[in-house]
């Protein structure tokens, strides 16, 4: 599943993270992620079991979400990536065991 993830640059967090050079907060990189995948499943996601930021993403960046399912660990992985493929994140959400697709 490839989902395009939009940052727009007059979102309120931008204000203080940081003035004159805004960066995408961690959180809201997981946020937009943990509801993609929630949509795509049409059911809620379990924990956040693992989250790592590589790269920073600014709200200019073009970023895409990719997932991957892992029906044996019940688990759902993601990747979001900037242009050039630049890993900016990643992580797994648990999955409720009957949305295993």
């Amino acid at each position: 599943m490839l989902v395009a993830l939009p940052f727009d640059a007059h979102h309120p967090v931008f204000a203080g993270h940081f003035p004159g050079r805004p960066i995408v907060p961690g959180v809201l990189l997981l946020d937009w992620a943990h509801a993609a995948i929630e949509a795509a499943l049409g059911q809620p996601l379990q924990a956040l079991t693992e989250a790592k930021f590589h790269s920073p993403a600014t709200p200019a960046d073009a970023a895409a979400l990719e997932v991957e399912f892992d029906i044996g660990s019940v688990s759902v992985r993601f990747e979001i990536r900037g242009f050039g493929a630049r890993k900016i994140a990643s992580g797994r959400f648990g999955l409720p065991t009957a949305a295993a697709p």
